[in-house]
């Protein structure tokens, strides 16, 4: 099977490398220094539209990663919020510190290790890239790199009023508005709230809400071209997110008895600036945040009530975190019309600065006082990156990111650490253009900072842990295969060193009960190879199909467990094989559309620590859209077979009184289950 797929892949680069010259669709990414398009970008990568967003009823990132090749998402909280690329990331977090392996932007703001407010509304696209991402995003784009774009001013993105309801006592509302004040001035603003009872019943509270979504959020952008050479965008955003968290159950089922159903939520105040003056030379751009976050996060660990069993222990953990950044990033992009060496080279050079203090209180039953920490994590790095034309064809990039990242901890037990970590990344790329078909061949360092595990339990030699660096080595060609059908195809080979792998030790109580301690450790080699193959088919005027394939091949070597298991090779967790997605959008007449998003996930551990697996997966959304002048009407369907799917799973022990918590069984997160609505948008 793995030399079929392989052999398909190569087969499409062959016809994509023979196919006609013609006038494919610009798509622009964000993302990077300057604007692109995304068949010219060297790296790869998945743009979602504003239509594939509307077909998924896309709320939240979670709903719409699996579009793209070789992403997967963990939840473990009421939404997905950790994300992996190619195998890579986290799946939980509960002490500090923690350091992302992918980040997650929303406009300007870095919301790494926050992706519970990438909440979607007023979106312009997604943009997902693939691989290490070192000189653009630094520590914490090591798997790669999430965009969240939104519609800005003066990019003439229609108002719009919309209103949702569906099953489950669901509805959103959502209106966005935008326009020029004057010639040099003009805003955005949005306003979001959405909520539902969601899929859990628990059957001791008699509720149908405990695990419920109550999300609202707002942004408003101004623009303001100051004078004709310098333009300052301002935008603010705001969060409000009070879900609950009640998923588990002894029998793996949507009903729970637990008697203190948990939380899930989130209050941000996000400020930015955005300042651009133009010279001869080109464009200096600064790019100021602030933000400051009030999460609370806690869940019934016993997942019963009292007078359950005789057996049983009642235990509840929360954590309440204060989280407060800053960043800077000032960057000199050369302009294109001026170049050095000749004439044949473009620049970017910058220096870019983040500080953060992230304060935790852990309030726990088995605690005898509340557990409090505090963790400061710096940022500094200077980055540069040149494109140069080594001939009408072929262009060389060469980007360096030097960044010295160091933290301070400290907590309550008397944990007292600092580290820092010196880390140099970058990329080499070929380029080769050739008629409408781009060719690159490149080789990327992407890095991640060192860090401790604080628990007092843990031993000495596992208390802290290095940094980890991977090499990508990544070949792709984009362009059209024949007239009607275009397609970009990635093949990578990624060497992990030093892989950071997320474990936990259980120990057993006086009392028979499990107690967990997380502990993050360095295997000695990780291996992440596989491909990612995209294509956009026009099959009638009337009828378009996106789909897109990926095969990952992901396993470390060398690392020993939490309990002593020594792990000669392995699988990494989140790593489903093979990832797929099919989006068909047809026009059946002229208001009226009928679209199908199908997308596949093979089966994948949930874990590095236990041998529980996912199975594999496929999910069914439609919906059936009119539209009459300015309005439009969607009827939809989200999971529309009703498939039982899990977003998070443990294993290696028992919660369960009735068997002595003695024979370790899974459990399950259950995915939604189908859900049927309509919205109404009217556009102004």
């Amino acid at each position: 099977m793995k030399h079929t797929f392989i052999f398909t892949a190569l087969c499409l680069a062959s016809h994509i490398a023979n196919a006609e010259e013609e006038q494919l669709e610009v798509i622009t990414v964000t993302g990077d220094f300057r604007q692109a398009n995304l068949d010219q970008l060297n790296s790869s990568a998945s743009i979602i539209n504003a239509r594939q967003l509307d077909t998924n009823q896309a709320r939240h990132i979670e709903d719409i990663l699996n579009v793209a090749p070789n992403v997967n998402f963990a939840a473990g909280a009421s939404r997905g919020k950790f994300v992996q690329i190619r195998g890579i990331g986290e799946r939980s977090q509960f002490a500090e510190p923690i350091n992302p392996s992918v980040t997650v932007m929303v406009d300007d703001f870095d919301f790494s290790g926050l992706a519970g407010a990438a909440l979607l509304f007023d979106t312009q696209q997604v943009e997902v890239f693939r691989g290490p991402q070192a000189t653009v995003f630094g520590t914490g784009a090591l798997a790669g790199a999430i965009k969240v774009a939104s519609n800005q001013p003066f990019q003439n993105a229609p108002g719009e009023l919309e209103i949702s309801a569906a099953s489950k006592d669901s509805y959103r509302f959502e209106v966005a508005h935008g326009g020029e004040i004057t010639q040099d001035l003009a805003f955005r603003a949005a306003l979001v709230h959405n909520r539902s009872d969601g899929f859990i019943t628990n059957t001791y509270l008699d509720r149908d809400n405990t695990n419920n979504i109550d999300e609202s959020a707002a942004r408003v952008a101004v623009s303001w071209k100051l004078y004709p050479q310098t333009s300052l965008t301002l935008n603010y955003r705001w969060y409000d997110i009070d879900n609950g968290y009640d998923t588990f159950s002894l029998e793996n089922t949507r009903f729970t008895r637990s008697d203190e159903p948990g939380f899930d939520t989130q209050l941000t105040h996000a400020l930015s600036a955005n300042i651009s003056h133009q010279i001869n030379a080109g464009k200096l751009q600064m790019v100021l945040t602030q933000a400051d976050h009030e999460l609370a996060y806690g869940f019934d660990e016993d997942w019963t009530h009292p007078g359950f069993h005789p057996w049983e222990y009642a235990s509840f953990d929360a954590y309440y975190r204060d989280v407060e950044t800053q960043t800077a990033d000032i960057r000199f992009v050369s302009a294109e019309p001026m170049k050095l060496f000749n004439d044949t080279t473009d620049w970017v050079v910058g220096v870019y600065y983040k500080t953060s203090e992230q304060q935790l209180q852990r309030q726990y039953t088995y605690l005898e006082s509340d557990f409090a920490s505090d963790y400061e994590p710096d940022s500094q790095a200077v980055y540069v990156r040149t494109d140069t034309a080594l001939s009408e064809r072929l262009n060389m990039q060469l980007g360096l990111r030097a960044e010295q990242y160091d933290f301070d901890y400290t907590d309550s037990d008397g944990g007292l650490f600092a580290q820092d970590s010196s880390m140099l990344g970058g990329k080499l790329a070929l380029e080769y253009v050739q008629g409408q078909h781009f060719w690159y061949a490149s080789v990327s360092r992407g890095f991640k900072g060192a860090g401790v595990n604080p628990d007092q339990e843990v031993s000495d030699d596992k208390r802290f842990f290095d940094a980890e660096y991977n090499w990508n080595y990544e070949v792709g060609v984009k362009g059209p295969l024949t007239t009607n059908l275009s397609g970009r195809l990635a093949v990578f080979h990624m060497r992990r060193k030093d892989t950071q792998v997320s474990d936990y030790d259980v120990q057993i109580r006086d009392d028979n009960t499990p107690k967990f301690i997380d502990i993050i450790d360095n295997a000695d080699v990780g291996t992440n190879e596989g491909f990612e193959a995209e294509l956009s088919w026009l099959v009638t005027p009337a009828w378009t199909i996106q789909a897109s394939l990926g095969y990952l091949n992901a396993y470390f070597e060398g690392y020993q467990t939490a309990d002593g298991t020594l792990v000669k090779k392995r699988k990494q967790a989140q790593s489903p094989r093979f990832t797929g997605n099919v989006f068909s959008d047809v026009a059946l007449s002229d208001n009226l559309y009928w679209r199908v998003n199908i997308d596949y996930k093979d089966e994948f551990y949930f874990s590095d620590g236990h041998d529980e697996t996912s199975p594999a997966t496929t999910l069914v959304n439609t919906e059936i859209e009119y539209v009459f002048e300015s309005w439009r009407t969607k009827l939809w369907l989200k999971n529309a077979f009703d498939k039982e799917y899990y977003v998070r799973g443990f294993g290696g022990f028992s919660n369960d009184p009735r068997d002595f918590y003695e024979t370790p069984q899974p459990y399950y997160q259950l995915g939604n289950g189908r859900q049927v609505g309509v919205t109404v948008s009217y556009q102004f």
